[in-house]
């Protein structure tokens, strides 16, 4: 009798966070519907900005899908000093603030950028960062090491014994990769791209920082120009079921594309690439990682120098906006952890709404709901925190899921015995396991929400910002060195948060 009333309630928490999740995220898209105008009238006065967001996000997906197969093949097939420090910085870019990433990429590709000033030595024209290509261009830095990692997890799946009977049948390495690495590729790269295109489908900051004016205008900034300029709630509204629509019919299509590579189990031995040994191949491999470790490396080089050189010039208004953004972090941190806690061990699927839903549809209907009642200034500060947490929770619940199933598998039965259920069973059986899991989605949770700059550009006032925003509206007065100061701020703080609850994780715990 008191198990099964302790299970109802386990199960009513996770039906409770469930519930909280579908409402924040289901009521303000029900409230953009409702707002919408007429899908011809959208479609007459926005083409060209539909045109550009799929075409700029299919061009960023294509180019950093076919720029990460010879990364990930040169990293999978290589053993050398640094390799897992190289693979490990391949992750900086994803918690890498998007608008301290754009500081990095002007110091190099910019107007005065390295890339322009050895142009000029050579006498050759300047390239503009601006529009089209700087979008692109950014989105690559962002999502190629995202590209890559996927790709390499393909790799590295294939069983070692199938590229030892290649090397017994004596293939060639292009008769390697039309057996073996083809069916893989051909099973994750529409996945892969998938990912990316609908990442690149809601860009905000790089569109607004770099977009470079009406023709290079992705839906998201469209959205935010239609509330801050416009005030035209129902074509934001509109923009926001196209984006749905977009980012729906992209899943559905590399569903239908992507096919299981079927290469069976191996015995999990150390992979030896013998059809790779040759000088010409190993020389390419070496050129790819260099070039790929460059395009990374250097704009978080510049970061740091630039920054550095800027700091004296940061005006007070950084550090009031920077405890804004740490404090926004914290309660964004605790919302996401809270509920994924709930949501791991049932109603998984739920967490993944976030995923789906773009902050600024978010921040659309959250806008329509509140604007009639209370002005949504007041409430912009909540507001950040609860759509971070939720941008957040499908990461946290899909690295806290598989390890909860896995201490349930382990230990659910003895628990069982020992009358160990509900609270006592988190705390005594769960959580002890689970810290070095939660202690890494704690970290990604605050990262992510120090660097945001999405829904807060809706709501926030003149007179306040978080830091994301105060470094974007520098660069808007043409305060670079400033901005550059605020950036490695805004870098170190979200550097310090990931390391703080990633290595709280890890008190006392061994690995």
């Amino acid at each position: 009798m008191a198990e099964r009333a302790v299970q109802i309630g386990q199960r009513a928490i996770s039906w409770v966070a469930a519930c909280f999740v579908a409402a924040l995220t289901l009521v303000p898209l029900g409230a953009v519907f409702w707002s919408a105008d007429s899908i011809a009238g959208v479609l007459t006065r926005d083409w060209g900005t539909v045109r550009f967001t799929v075409f700029q996000a299919f061009l960023s997906a294509l180019i950093s899908v076919l720029l990460a197969v010879p990364v990930a093949k040169a990293l999978a097939r290589r053993r050398f000093f640094g390799r897992k420090l190289l693979i490990t910085l391949l992750g900086a870019p994803f918690i890498l603030p998007v608008i301290v990433a754009v500081v990095g990429l002007l110091a190099v590709f910019g107007r005065s950028g390295i890339v322009n000033q050895l142009l000029g030595v050579f006498g050759a024209e300047p390239i503009s960062i601006y529009g089209l290509k700087g979008v692109v261009l950014a989105h690559v830095f962002f999502n190629l090491p995202l590209a890559t990692r996927m790709i390499l997890q393909g790799w590295q799946a294939i069983p070692g014994e199938r590229f030892r009977l290649a090397a017994t049948l004596g293939m060639t390495p292009w008769q390697v990769s039309r057996t073996l690495e083809w069916p893989m590729l051909r099973s994750l790269v529409p996945g892969a791209a998938m990912v990316i295109f609908v990442l690149c489908l809601s860009s905000f900051a790089v569109a607004l920082t770099l977009g470079g004016g009406p023709r290079a205008t992705t839906i998201e900034l469209a959205i935010y120009q239609s509330f801050r300029l416009d005030f035209d709630l129902g074509r934001a509204a509109m923009l926001s079921m196209v984006q749905l629509v977009l980012a729906g019919g992209a899943a559905a299509v590399a569903l239908a594309l992507a096919a299981p590579a079927g290469f069976g189990a191996g015995l999990d031995r150390v992979v030896r690439r013998f059809e790779a040994e040759r000088g010409a191949v190993r020389v390419l491999d070496g050129v790819v990682l260099v070039a790929a470790a460059g395009f990374l490396l250097l704009p978080l080089g510049m970061i740091v120098l630039s920054g550095i050189a800027g700091l004296g010039r940061v005006p007070d208004v950084v550090y009031e906006a920077a405890l804004v953004s740490l404090g926004i972090a914290l309660v964004s941190t605790a919302l996401t952890v809270g509920l994924a806690l709930a949501l791991a061990r049932q109603g998984e699927v739920w967490g993944y709404l976030g995923l789906a839903i773009s902050p600024m549809v978010i921040g659309t209907g959250a806008f329509l709901i509140l604007n009639p009642v209370i002005d949504p200034r007041l409430v912009a500060l909540p507001v950040t925190a609860t759509v971070n947490a939720l941008m957040a929770l499908p990461f946290a619940v899909r690295i806290l899921a598989p390890e909860m199933r896995a201490i349930e598998a382990e230990y659910g039965r003895l628990a069982d015995s020992l009358g160990l259920f509900g609270w006592a069973r988190m705390r005594w059986l769960i959580l002890p396991r689970l810290r070095k899991s939660l202690g890494f989605a704690a970290g990604l949770a605050a990262a992510l929400s120090m660097g945001d700059l999405g829904v807060v550009a809706l709501f926030a006032a003149p007179d306040w910002a978080t830091l994301p925003l105060q470094m974007y509206r520098l660069m808007g007065a043409y305060q670079m060195q400033a901005a550059a100061g605020a950036g490695l701020i805004l870098l170190c703080l979200s550097l310090v948060l990931f390391w703080i609850f990633d290595r709280g994780g890890r008190v006392d715990v061994d690995a």
